[in-house]
C-alpha cells in the first residue's frame, strides 16, 4: 500500500510541476513540435536527468533493484513512429493529455481514448508482436555503462554536462 501512496504522490507533484512549468499548453506543444520552443525539451530532459540520477542513487545505496528490460530496435522504432504520429496529430503527448484534461480542455480526451484504444489493440495483438516485431533487433538487457564498460556515474556526468550545454544553447538561440 505504501508504495502506491508513494506513487499517487510522486504522480501528483510531477502533474503540478507540468502546469506550473506550462508544458501542456497546446501552443508550448506546438512549439516543441515546430523545434522553435524548447520549454517542453528543457523540462522533459531535466527530468530525465532527475530520474537518472535519483535511480542509481537508490540502486547504489541498495534500496532499489534495477529491472532492465530487453533492448528491442522493432518495438521501439514502431512504438515511437505511432507516439509520434499520435503526438503531431493531437498536439498532446500521453501525460500532457492527462494534465489538459484536468485543466478543462476537452480536445485532450481524444488523447486519453487513443491512448486507452491503441493499449486495448496492443493487448489483442501481442502474441502475434511477441513472435515478430517485437524479436527485431532484440539486444538484450544492456545498458550504456554495459557497452562501454564504464562506472554508470561517468555516463550520468556526461548526460549532466551535455544538459547543462544544451540548455545554454537554448537559451543563446532565444529557443
Amino acid at each position: 500500500m505504501i508504495s502506491l501512496i508513494y506513487g499517487l504522490i510522486t504522480g501528483v507533484l510531477f502533474g503540478f510541476f507540468l502546469q506550473k512549468a506550462r508544458v501542456i499548453r497546446y501552443d508550448k506543444q506546438l512549439g516543441a513540435l515546430r523545434l522553435i520552443d524548447m520549454t517542453i525539451v528543457k523540462f522533459m530532459l531535466s527530468s530525465v536527468i532527475v530520474g537518472m540520477v535519483g535511480v542509481y542513487l537508490l540502486m547504489d545505496l541498495g534500496l532499489v533493484k534495477l529491472n532492465i528490460k530487453s533492448t528491442v530496435l522493432g518495438g521501439n522504432i514502431i512504438g515511437g513512429l505511432i507516439f509520434g504520429l499520435g503526438w503531431g496529430l493531437l498536439g498532446y503527448c500521453p501525460g500532457t493529455s492527462a494534465g489538459a484534461l484536468g485543466e478543462g480542455r476537452w480536445d485532450a480526451l481524444w488523447g486519453i481514448l487513443g491512448m486507452l484504444f491503441g493499449a486495448a489493440l496492443f493487448a489483442e495483438a501481442y502474441p502475434a508482436l511477441k513472435k515478430t516485431v517485437l524479436t527485431w533487433g532484440d539486444f538484450g538487457k544492456i545498458t550504456f555503462p554495459q557497452i562501454l564498460g564504464i562506472n554508470h556515474w561517468i555516463i550520468i556526468l556526461l548526460f549532466v554536462i551535455g544538459a547543462v550545454a544544451l540548455f545554454v544553447w537554448f537559451e543563446k538561440k532565444s529557443i
